[in-house]
């Protein structure tokens, strides 16, 4: 027999505060309401649980076995909800995003390591995904992409600016092969590719040509699944790169690397945090959301 869990709880208060009248007071309720609660309780049961009288109220035996029976089991549902309550209330707990390896590590890190300085029962999962994740199905809190590849009953939010590519090669590597002008000469060169896991393809290299953007599908003899590994293998050498200016800014300026095409180049939006909760938020996740936001111009 399944009892309704607030039936268990009002006759729980009763017998805590020893009188109908303060069980109605403590529970915000009338004295009617209450005795009317336990008279149905007792009738579902078949069984009395309460002798009352004008000046005392007390347990039958039944009445006693009950209350053993259910007071440790509904104190431990409080603490339980109380718990739930501090993830609601109380900067702690887990976070998981999902997003790509360049918005980690310029966009995501930055901003969020000073947040885990302060808040140190605040517990962060950043997970390295180029696919457009099913962020509930995969139990992540948020997920990062660039603004216009997120599903519109998504909540998104701001939190970078546009990111301009740049095509970059080392010194050494323009000297072993012709020095691209326009986009199409790279489809003779060596370049180095960027594979991703959503269909096991290379990723565009796009450009501005008279007007529109054009996608073209480069070769070389290096592909690789991560941005970094992108980076390094054109450092040593190994082909001309397609990545966001901001992750080779240094190179640039050091003369390690030399750009190419800047007159065709594209900028991409700006990275947006998504997500899909329509419930009130944990304190944690809105530290999260409010430390990544890009401020208002």
């Amino acid at each position: 027999m399944k009892e309704n869990l607030n039936d268990l709880i009002t006759f729980l208060t009763v017998v805590q505060e020893g009188s109908f009248t303060r069980a109605a007071v403590k529970s915000g309720t009338s004295q009617s309401a209450v005795s009317q609660t336990i008279g149905n309780l007792e009738a579902r049961l078949q069984l009395k649980l309460l002798n009352r009288t004008t000046r005392s109220l007390t347990l039958t035996e039944a009445g006693e076995r009950l209350a053993q029976l259910i007071g440790p089991a509904i104190e431990e549902i409080s603490t339980g909800l109380d718990q739930l309550a501090d993830l609601r209330d109380k900067p702690a707990g887990k976070i998981r995003i999902s997003a790509d390896e360049y918005a980690i590590q310029q966009v995501l890190w930055p901003k969020l390591a000073p947040v885990l300085k302060n808040y140190p029962d605040i517990h962060l999962e950043l997970i390295t995904d180029y696919g457009l994740v099913d962020i509930a199905k995969e139990r992540f809190d948020a997920g990062v992409r660039r603004g216009g590849l997120i599903a519109q009953d998504m909540v998104a939010i701001p939190i970078s600016a546009e990111h301009r590519m740049v095509v970059v090669a080392s010194p050494q590597c323009l000297q072993e092969q012709d020095f691209p002008t326009t986009p199409a000469q790279l489809l003779t060169l060596q370049c180095i590719n960027l594979q991703l896991p959503t269909h096991g393809q290379n990723l565009p290299w796009t450009f501005l040509i008279n007007g529109q953007e054009q996608k073209l599908r480069v070769q070389g003899q290096v592909i690789v699944n991560g941005i970094n590994q992108v980076h390094q293998a054109c450092l040593d050498g190994y082909g001309l790169a397609y990545v966001p200016q901001a992750l080779v800014q240094d190179d640039i300026a050091s003369g390690r690397l030399l750009t190419v095409l800047d007159d065709f180049t594209i900028t991409f939006p700006g990275y947006y945090l998504y997500y899909t909760s329509r419930l009130k938020s944990s304190a944690a996740f809105n530290i999260i959301v409010e430390a990544l936001r890009m401020p208002a111009l």
